[in-house]
């Protein structure tokens, strides 16, 4: 693009001003429809063998794609939702070795999960990500703490299946030494 088509953005104000880039208006159900399949595709991005820092990059924007897409279609999905979109942030932050992010995700998880009342297999997730995410920070005492925590909530999930996830990613997170 040349210098003649470019501008400030900032330099005029955007009302009824076309730029060719406006969002297009989706209803719900589309809005549900791309939040699972970023969903789905930041699990296979996850399982994929020796990603790219571009793939990595990717990853997090779809993760951050989905939860957003959660969050415009709430008459279609919900706290329960929102929560696992930010627990899957919250994984893949950890996953990249970024404690900070893990944590912040994390802890949105959870606030989610206190504020709406969420309890069984998602409050256990929002404790274990809290755990990986802390381990990831190297924080061995919020690990532990976090972990006994998911382990306690375990009891309390109703679906033999579902529990058996999270003490799966219980089982897989690294228990740092120190702190």
């Amino acid at each position: 693009m040349s210098d003649e088509h470019e501008h400030d953005h900032r330099e005029h104000d955007h009302e009824d001003h076309v730029h060719g880039h406006e969002p297009t208006s989706l209803d719900p159900a589309q809005h549900r429809a791309e939040a699972v399949g970023l969903f789905n595709a930041v699990w296979e991005m996850l399982d994929a063998p020796d990603r790219t820092p571009a793939q990595d990059d990717q990853m997090v924007h779809a993760a951050h794609a989905s939860r957003w897409h959660w969050s415009q279609a709430a008459d279609l999905g919900g706290d329960q939702q929102r929560a696992v979109g930010e627990w899957q942030c919250s994984r893949v932050y950890s996953v990249l070795g970024r404690g900070e992010p893990a944590l912040h995700h994390a802890m949105a998880c959870l606030a989610i999960c206190e504020e709406s009342g969420l309890g069984d297999w998602v409050l256990a997730a929002a404790y274990e990500a809290l755990a990986r995410a802390a381990a990831v920070a190297g924080d061995a005492g919020g690990t532990q703490a976090w972990l006994a925590r998911a382990r306690t909530a375990i009891s309390a999930i109703a679906d033999p299946q579902d529990r058996e996830v999270v003490e799966a990613d219980l089982a897989s997170v690294v228990v740092v030494s120190g702190g």
